[in-house]
């Protein structure tokens, strides 16, 4: 009785009999033959309705268990057939593992942790399994949380945006709460249909319980918020604002080298351009003109000051490129009255590039207005991003997008995979 108890807390079982432990040596593995107890027993495995038994199914099966030291274990039992009532026939439930699973649950729980915390090839070499493996393993214990927990509850302020997780345009949607920084949803797609699907999900209710949505000034996202969430205010995101402006600058720095004297053509190659004088130093000033003024060395500093004096044109340009990013650090109502002077200050700079800047952001003059009253950025959403790529070199070998999300979310989803307990509760 004694032995029962101890391979149930290390195989990690509850509500199940030990039959016979034994070693096969085909497999050069422990086999632990079990069976469910009474009360565990001719359950549906989808919903775990109680269902009257069909057949004894194709015999007995094995699932993989965490290792004993470097020995493979299996747990070994009967697989019999239910017919439930909402999913027909299907292969009855067995406590240890989830339905049409291969690995108990403490298996699949330790691979999960692996992978959101360790390398693709630790997990493979530390487990013994394919990472193919280990990606349908990461989408059942996500798709247990899901089942669980309600992700999309309470959602007030979010964060729309998407990323690029595999070549060939693969894009993922991810949208994340403001208040609570953790990744609420995901999907593959770049459109108006895939955030469609979102706002499905979130339901009308919750969707009139939305009161700030930040997001780039892609049209197709604001047309969807526009239509599924009328209560939220839509807020520009100061990053993408600023960088329009950097383009801006871009189209005068290369009219300037262009303009410059000292360039020539070397070699065959009509496209290759080369040169010193004026146009080498503009040339050399590109990442002094793109830097924020508070982060320049004393060298940027310079170039700078040469710009100044010899092409008061770009000189202009950066300094409209400066004075919108005040706009963004001032905020408030500072921040509108300094927007509305910037403004006018584009229109009468001759510049057509910040001319049509500045059309362009008359245009979405209300969502900027947001983001100045409230200070919402997709600040997070870039962090949540960068984490995301990380996450898509660590699942390199995925096919699909699904073991991708899952990773995602069980990574930043505030509901982290665990490793199995020490103690396990007696059946």
């Amino acid at each position: 009785m004694r032995n029962s108890s101890v391979w149930e807390r290390a195989c990690g079982l509850t509500r199940t009999v030990i039959e016979d432990v034994d070693f096969d040596d085909a497999a050069d593995a422990i086999v632990v033959a079990v069976r469910p107890v009474a009360r565990a027993r001719s359950r549906c495995g989808r919903c775990g309705r109680r269902s009257p038994g069909y057949d004894g199914g194709d015999g007995r099966r094995r699932w993989r268990a965490l290792d004993l030291g470097t020995t493979k274990v299996f747990v070994e039992a009967d697989a019999p057939r239910v017919r439930c009532r909402a999913h027909g026939v299907t292969v009855a439930a067995v406590p240890w593992a989830r339905h049409d699973a291969g690995h108990t649950r403490d298996f699949d729980a330790t691979a999960a942790w692996l992978a959101v915390r360790t390398s693709k090839s630790a997990v493979c070499e530390l487990l013994r399994v394919a990472w193919r493996t280990v990606g349908a393993i990461v989408a059942r214990v996500s798709a247990d949380v899901d089942a669980r927990v309600d992700r999309l509850g309470d959602l007030q302020r979010i964060g729309i945006d998407e990323i690029s997780y595999k070549r060939g345009q693969r894009y993922l949607i991810v949208v994340v709460d403001h208040d609570t920084g953790r990744l609420v949803w995901a999907a593959p797609g770049r459109d108006s249909a895939t955030l469609h699907t979102f706002f499905d999900a979130l339901g009308p209710e919750r969707c009139e319980q939305l009161t700030h949505v930040s997001a780039d000034m892609a049209v197709w996202i604001a047309n969807v918020v526009a239509a599924r969430a009328p209560n939220a205010v839509r807020c520009a995101d100061a990053f993408h604002v600023v960088h329009w402006a950097i383009e801006s600058l871009d189209v005068e720095r290369r009219r300037a080298w262009n303009e410059a004297a000292g360039r020539r053509r070397t070699g065959t190659n009509r496209y290759r351009v080369t040169g010193g004088g004026d146009a080498k130093q503009i040339r050399r000033a590109r990442f002094a003109l793109w830097k924020n003024n508070a982060d320049l060395t004393d060298k940027q500093q310079l170039q700078l000051d040469w710009i100044a004096k010899t092409d008061p044109r770009l000189w202009r340009a950066y300094l409209l490129k400066e004075g919108l990013r005040y706009v963004f650090a001032v905020k408030g109502d500072e921040g509108k009255d300094a927007l509305d002077k910037w403004l006018s200050w584009a229109r009468r700079s001759r510049l057509p590039a910040f001319i049509e800047l500045g059309q362009r952001i008359r245009a979405n003059r209300a969502a900027i207005d947001a983001t100045l009253e409230c200070g919402l950025s997709n600040a997070l959403i870039e962090s949540t991003n960068t984490k995301i790529r990380l996450l898509t070199r660590v699942a390199f070998g995925f096919h699909g997008p699904q073991p991708v999300i899952a990773l995602a979310m069980l990574a930043l989803g505030a509901h982290p995979p665990r490793l199995p307990g020490r103690n396990h509760p007696r059946k």
